[in-house]
């Protein structure tokens, strides 16, 4: 990309429209009263901006769209299955490769013969879907990041890495015996998409060699990842983000992937696996949940549109693009004065609701009270990422709060224009006026796992 570009521009361009629907504020605040104060259970014709997430929800290139139409829809040995499995055995460096729908299929398979009753996983943050699969298992789930990285203001270049520290501490503790594992997500998504670096995840890999502990790599984001660790880790100036996301990956045993991230797909998923006796375990349990080794639950043209992502996802322009303009709109709501987590991610913005919102007691979920004041003031769906999606409760039924009170706005890939974030930014003008005179929500149903998919809630 050209030095002298002064305005941030895609780099592609628009072939096919979908159509937004603008309503009124009345309007959006009845949908979002019939879906129960939940953005999840909001339909998606009512929604004008969707930050909700980037996982499925990007936009495809015509080379995917092309290769879609390729797409080798036999049972099994599919071609489609041998260009997939050729890409990923050359990123991964792992011999061998099982397609999953999706990530946390994947995570299922996984989670499912490494977890159990009194076992422990320790990883730099658990994902939702991670926590949900691993603790259904009976085993339990356990955060470490520095200390620095819960505090939103700190400038740090790599906020999302593990405390290793802390992790020989819980090994001690516990007992290597009890660790199913060690689970490394890159870029750490819960705790405000800050990346992990290099030097972090060797070092990793030394504690789990010296312990004998299994190291998984959560790898949904790591062409975002490798970009962060090209631009601010000594010595990877000149390595390409591809390189880097090799070299990552080769550090792990096994490597788990929501493809709808980095995949640059709608749906699909990937695990991946170093020990041959794992694997045939795995593929057992493919097998009977997800469809044959060699399609996993995904159709050729899926299968053939995300080989064609995962090389399309470490274009430089790409990726540079990707991760500025991610950052072009939590600069400029730093400087209207909205707290967001610091510095900002690759994948979303953290908007620190707790600052925002400081009225509203914790345990009437001041980050959800800010996502439905968004909704209903500019149509922008987004989500919770605090004690409505990760808080638990004592023995008397209190509410222990998350670390943080967080709100994401999560960037679709290759979907939104510069135009439609500055409307975002419009909007959150709107939300300045507001913070002093909302209140909070409280949960009316709410079921035993990933609560906050299909909760329901009232104003109060």
């Amino acid at each position: 990309m050209s030095e002298k570009m002064k305005t941030l521009t895609e780099p592609f361009k628009i072939k096919m429209v979908e159509p937004l629907k603008i309503t009124s504020e009345a309007y959006r605040k009845e949908a979002l009263k019939k879906a129960g104060y939940n953005t999840f259970l909001l339909k998606s014709k009512d929604v004008f901006i969707d930050l909700l997430t980037d996982s499925g929800t990007g936009a495809m290139s015509d080379t995917q769209w092309a290769g879609m139409m390729m797409g080798d829809e036999s049972y099994a040995g599919a071609k489609s299955w041998e260009h997939l499995e050729a890409v990923v055995k050359e990123l991964s460096g792992m011999p061998h490769i099982l397609p999953t729908h999706q990530g946390r299929a994947a995570e299922r398979i996984i989670y499912g013969i490494l977890g159990g009753k009194d076992k422990v996983f320790i990883s730099n943050t658990h994902f939702d879907t991670t926590r949900a699969n691993i603790e259904f298992t009976g085993a339990t789930a356990i955060d470490i990041v520095y200390d620095e990285a819960k505090n939103p203001e700190i400038d740090l270049p790599f906020k999302g890495n593990i405390h290793l520290e802390k992790l020989e501490k819980l090994i001690t503790e516990y007992g290597r015996e009890r660790i199913g594992a060690v689970v490394i997500t890159v870029t750490n998504n819960s705790s405000g998409g800050q990346p992990v670096s290099m030097a972090n995840v060797k070092a990793l890999r030394k504690i789990c060699d010296r312990y004998k502990l299994f190291l998984v790599i959560d790898g949904c984001r790591i062409a975002e990842n490798a970009y962060f660790i090209k631009h601010r880790e000594e010595g990877y100036a000149n390595t390409s983000c591809k390189e880097i996301a090799q070299e990552m990956l080769r550090l792990g045993d096994a490597f788990v992937m929501s493809a709808k991230k980095d995949g640059m797909v709608n749906m699909g998923g990937l695990l991946t696996i170093k020990e041959e006796a794992l694997a045939l375990k795995c593929k057992n349990l493919l097998i009977i949940s997800e469809g044959f080794t060699t399609y996993g639950g995904l159709s050729g043209r899926d299968m053939e549109a995300l080989a064609i992502g995962l090389t399309e996802v470490f274009d430089e322009d790409y990726l540079h693009y990707r991760i500025k303009s991610t950052a072009y709109l939590g600069e400029r709501l730093k400087a209207k004065g909205i707290p967001v987590v610091w510095p900002i991610g690759g994948h979303a913005v953290y908007v620190d609701a707790k600052q925002l919102y400081k009225e509203i007691p914790l345990n009437q979920y001041p980050g959800q009270s800010l996502v439905c004041d968004l909704y209903i003031k500019g149509g922008i769906r987004c989500v919770e990422v605090g004690s409505l999606m990760f808080g638990k409760y004592d023995e008397q039924g209190a509410l222990i709060p998350a670390v943080n009170e967080l709100v994401r706005l999560a960037i679709p890939r290759r979907v939104y224009t510069q135009s439609h974030i500055d409307y975002v930014l419009d909007i959150f003008d709107d939300i300045l006026e507001l913070r002093n005179k909302t209140t909070g929500y409280k949960i009316t149903y709410e079921p035993p796992f990933l609560r906050h998919f299909t909760a329901q809630l009232e104003k109060i």
